[in-house]
């Protein structure tokens, strides 16, 4: 039985004109009823969604309101049921009372429940139809799952994707006002108009988040909560691979340093990960942001990053131009809200916190040095691998539900694509060429109550930065080694006080614990030497997984060994090698039973038409070494185990790049495991001139496959008006890639300037259908036309590569008359090897059409 008696305890019906509701009727047995959803101006403006059963209207509070979008997922907190009657009202609650603020009837109807609603309330997931003025169609509301101490109920608001949902507006903006009066939520509140006898407020109007002073609860004032000095921050927990689940969110791993902003009355500091005042480090422009917004006092969370030209945060950049005081164009990305304007939010779910950071910041200028820090819900293992293809550092995964925590747990995971942490530095050892620059820095952490030897690292440093780094280095010289035993006893090493603590990138470590392949990046001004530990990846829990049948092994293995014709009707032509592969039979697609053998064997069929676009090309491998089910890897860079037939090449950052010059370096890579080829747009001899555009389709969810098409045509169209033959491939994934040829003479910033403004120009012609910008958001219902892998050292799938997803797609060139036939994941290797006579003539003649970029 439905009970009033919270929704009575907090309100007094003497001073507030809701209804105070005749007792609740039981009515267990009926099947939905009424909706209203309230739109409501307290303290912060929201929407309630109210529900008809069982004698009372069931409630929650949608902090940013209902989305016609079915990507965007909004919370809406269980509250107490409300009357009956209480669909009718809207009004003004008065001052010093529950809710005090304006009320409106932004929209009412029927809904109508899937099933006994009284059950899916128990169970944690309603479904439901809506029949309203302004939401209609299938609707969810799924419980999120409690937290240990958790005194919210939290809910997920979510529109199925119907004939209803909407992608290209926000109903809230287009669809402001009242069904019942025609009124604004402003004109209700600013006259005291009413339909219940409420205490006037005379003046009271639009509402600034800073407005209010005193919150109340259970109808008692309550005084504001004192802004804190400094709050220790929430810290993720390193994991291998992101965390699985619709209870989480995915932010881009920044590569810069942590700060918290604090705002009170127009004055701010911006504070370190351990609390110290660094505000004049960073310029004016970050400060001024910070201050004009709309707000009396506030706690952000967030990174400061130097953007680079593709838009990639780099740490040593961030360091470069703090040394040189080039801080205008520094960006401060905000993901968490603390407190604001007297109240403590920490106790919130994230979710509500990140949708009120969000609306604080809409005031900020979008390109100025304050930007709010997007999310994705898409799966985090999908996030990863964008960020790695795009060379960021990993993703930061968060619980929706989670409050903010100080210190390390697991309501934050962080996945990287390269492993670095902080380091010790416990001395350095001179170079032998110069005795006034370094050689290499002794590396420590701390473990077992004492400092640990890391090994040493003696990359990353240009000229300018290692004597600057050996300058403070003899500033705090020692003769007492940091290391006990035999570590502090090399001659070599000129110790120094513990006190310095390096950023490090390295590939792995080895079975002593030092480290591999370490790369210098900068030094972290802004952590303790003291709190430096050892960071390993921690395990998600194990997951389950189908047991792959020898005979479909042996099934995959046979179809898989089938020649592939060059041209129709001609002899089979196979590549042949003399690398031997190790565990041949392990499954790498354990789905088909698609096996390391049977990859190799289908690369042997393919080689004749992939060799011209893998060989001599700098590639980026996606390893999978226990099969696409199990952990990934990216791999740009030499490290230990290459087979010799993998061919090294120094970059100018001193990284060895890799390439292939035969199909024994293709079998190479199969046996690393490697799933995926990614190749540069040039050639290694000629690396800083690309031969080649590339055009990524990335559609929306649910933008259909014919859109895709028509867009991979509309390119081909534009780019044939400027003199450009275009040729068309599957991505093995859910769009085309459109490329064209080029003379090798215009550098990466010409290429990547002409993909831009062309990308760009396709969006500003048709902008509901396109759009050139990266960010989820700007995508909705649209077609994303990635022209960020024409930048120097960013790839894409090399041609006729296998994709690591179900079924092992691949990338596969086509004429452009198949593309009216063609799914972008419909060709498989086991088909392929099994069934096709692969033709050359898709892309015959690739390079001949070749011109260069200027003539356009």
């Amino acid at each position: 039985m439905a009970s009033l008696e919270l929704y009575r305890a907090k309100r007094n019906f003497s001073r507030t004109g809701e209804p105070k509701g005749a007792a609740a009727r039981n009515k267990a047995a009926s099947r939905g009823g009424a909706f209203v959803i309230h739109k409501h101006a307290a303290r912060r403006l929201h929407y309630d969604l109210r529900l008809e059963h069982d004698g009372v209207l069931w409630s929650w509070a949608v902090t940013r309101g209902p989305s016609l979008d079915p990507d965007d997922k909004r919370l809406a907190v269980h509250v107490e049921d409300h009357p009956i009657e209480y669909g009718a009202f809207e009004g003004t609650i008065p001052e010093g009372q529950y809710g005090a603020g304006s009320v409106i009837i932004w929209d009412e109807g029927q809904w109508l429940p899937e099933g006994d609603p009284a059950l899916g309330m128990s169970k944690g997931h309603l479904a439901f139809t809506l029949e309203g003025h302004k939401l209609a169609g299938q609707w969810h509301l799924v419980r999120l799952k409690p937290r240990r101490g958790e005194k919210r109920d939290n809910w997920l608001l979510i529109k199925v994707r119907d004939e209803f949902a909407r992608d290209d507006e926000d109903i809230l903006e287009i669809a402001p006002l009242s069904v019942k009066s025609g009124r604004s939520i402003e004109e209700i509140g600013a006259d005291g108009t009413k339909l219940w006898p409420t205490t006037k407020r005379p003046g009271a109007g639009t509402r600034k988040v800073a407005d209010t002073k005193r919150r109340t609860v259970k109808g008692t004032a309550e005084a504001d909560a004192a802004l804190p000095s400094f709050v220790a921050p929430c810290l993720a927990t390193l994991q291998d691979k992101p965390p699985v689940g619709e209870n989480w969110l995915h932010e881009v791993k920044f590569d810069g340093y942590r700060l918290q902003a604090r705002i009170d009355a127009g004055k701010v500091r911006l504070s370190t990960r351990s609390g110290l005042d660094w505000t004049g480090r960073f310029g004016a422009a970050l400060v001024d942001a910070l201050a004009k917004l709309p707000c009396e006092t506030a706690l952000i969370d967030g990174e400061v990053v130097a953007l680079g030209e593709a838009g990639i945060s780099s740490f040593s950049a961030l360091q470069e131009a703090l040394a040189e005081g080039r801080t205008g164009a520094l960006v401060f990305f905000a993901f968490d809200l603390l407190h604001l304007d007297g109240e403590d939010l920490r106790a919130e779910p994230l979710l509500a916190r990140k949708e009120q950071l969000e609306a604080l910041l809409q005031a900020a200028a979008p390109d100025g040095p304050l930007r709010y820090s997007e999310h994705f819900v898409e799966p985090g293992q999908t996030m990863l691998r964008h960020a790695c293809r795009m060379g960021l550092e990993g993703v930061v995964s968060k619980r929706v539900d989670a409050p903010y925590r100080s210190g390390r747990g697991r309501d934050w995971i962080k996945s990287k694509c390269t492993q670095r942490q902080e380091f010790v530095i416990a001395g350095y050892v001179p170079s032998k060429g110069s005795g006034r620059e370094l050689g290499s820095l002794v590396l420590g952490y701390h473990a077992d109550g004492a400092l640990q030897p890391a090994g040493r690292v003696g990359t990353g440093f240009t000229r300018r930065s290692a004597a600057a780094l050996k300058r403070k280095l003899d500033g705090i010289r020692t003769e007492d080694p940091p290391f006990a035993g035999t570590a502090g006893r090399d001659r070599e090493v000129i110790w120094v006080e513990p006190e310095l603590v390096a950023e490090i990138e390295f590939r792995a470590w080895t079975a002593s614990k030092t480290l591999r392949h370490a790369s210098f990046l900068g030094l972290r001004e802004d952590k303790p030497a003291t709190e430096v530990v050892a960071e390993t990846p921690v395990s998600p829990k194990a997951t389950s997984k189908a047991p792959v049948s020898k005979a479909a092994a042996s099934k995959a293995k046979a179809v898989s060994a089938k020649p592939i014709a060059a041209k129709p009707g001609a002899a089979p032509v196979r590549a042949r090698t003399e690398v031997r592969l190790s565990n041949p039979d392990k499954p790498l697609w354990p789905d088909i039973g698609l096996t390391k053998q049977g990859l190799l064997d289908y690369y042997a069929t393919v080689w004749p038409l992939m060799r011209p676009f893998v060989i001599d090309r700098p590639l980026s491998l996606l390893r999978a070494p226990n099969g696409i089910a199990g952990p990934a890897f990216f791999q740009k860079h030499a490290g230990p185990g290459l087979n010799k037939a993998v061919a090294t090449r120094k970059d100018t950052d001193g990284e060895e790049l890799l390439y292939i010059r035969d199909f024994d370096g293709l079998a190479a890579l199969v046996q690393l495991g490697t799933v995926e080829i990614h190749v540069w747009g040039a050639m290694i001899d000629t690396i800083e001139t690309p031969d080649q555009v590339i055009f990524d389709l990335d559609p929306d969810e649910g933008v259909p496959l014919e859109r895709v098409r028509e867009a991979a045509l509309s390119i081909r169209e534009r780019l044939g008006e400027l003199g450009f033959t275009s040729f068309l491939k599957t991505s093995g994934g859910k769009g085309f890639h459109v490329v064209i040829p080029l003379k090798p003479k215009a550098d990466w910033t010409q290429v990547k300037g002409f993909a831009r403004d062309f990308a760009k120009a396709m969006e500003q012609a048709d902008p509901k259908r396109y759009t050139a910008t990266l960010s989820k958001k700007a995508r909705k219902g649209r077609i994303f036309i990635d022209y960020l892998r024409n930048a120097r050292g960013a790839t894409a799938i090399a041609p006729y590569s296998t994709r690591a997803r179900p079924g092992a797609p691949v990338a596969m060139p086509i004429g452009w008359e198949a593309l009216a036939s063609s799914e972008p994941n419909g060709a498989r290797a086991a088909d392929i090897a099994a069934e096709q006579a692969l033709s050359d003539t898709a892309w015959s003649g690739f390079w001949q059409p070749a011109r260069g970029l200027k003539r356009a």
